[in-house]
């Protein structure tokens, strides 16, 4: 597995990067067959330390924890208890389901943009409607089924999820309503 411990504006000493891939390894060998890379960032937000860890596994799951604490090591701590605990639930969904995929999830290639608007705080409507692209980066669509899409947003944390719909290979759309109830968009 891939490591990446990186600090912004703070300095991360070689005991501290140990720590962190020893106790990766022993959260992600505990839930996660095939772990392929993770990330690990430390920042510092007025007297509190920003841990955030992102881990990639195999199947196409992309794990995602995030913590702030007074102490580095603490924050760190805290942030791997919180990725032990969604690998956790994503090991019993899959027991719980049956999953029976036995090859890795299709990714493919897509561009993500941010836009802004250029007349973002006037009153009156511009004339020309179009915003700024303001970055543009790559990410991946996987193809999964639709259980398989639901699980991944909620071990996520995210509003939504795209992804190509394994049974129609169609770009899919899935969910958070206001209702409480998961929504799915598909074209025809």
């Amino acid at each position: 597995m891939r490591y990446q411990v990186s600090g912004k504006q703070i300095d991360i000493g070689t005991a501290l990067q140990q720590h962190v891939k020893s106790e990766i390894d022993e959260v992600v060998s505990k839930y996660a067959e095939r772990p392929t890379d993770a990330i690990v960032v430390f920042s510092k937000s007025g007297h509190e330390f920003v841990c955030e860890a992102t881990v990639h596994l195999s199947t196409g799951l992309t794990a995602q924890a995030r913590s702030h604490e007074n102490e580095i090591y603490a924050s760190f701590d805290n942030c791997a208890a919180k990725m032990e605990k969604q690998l956790r639930r994503y090991k019993r969904r899959l027991k719980d389901h049956h999953a029976a995929r036995t090859t890795p999830v299709e990714l493919s290639s897509a561009s993500s943009y941010i836009l802004v608007s250029e007349h973002e705080n006037e009153e009156s409507e511009p004339e020309n409607l179009q915003p700024i692209i303001i970055a543009e980066v790559e990410t991946t669509i996987p193809k999964l089924s639709v259980g398989e899409a639901v699980m991944q947003m909620e071990i996520s944390g995210k509003e939504f999820f795209v992804f190509k719909n394994d049974a129609n290979k169609l770009v899919s759309i899935v969910y958070h309503r206001d209702d409480g109830n998961i929504g799915w968009i598909e074209p025809k």
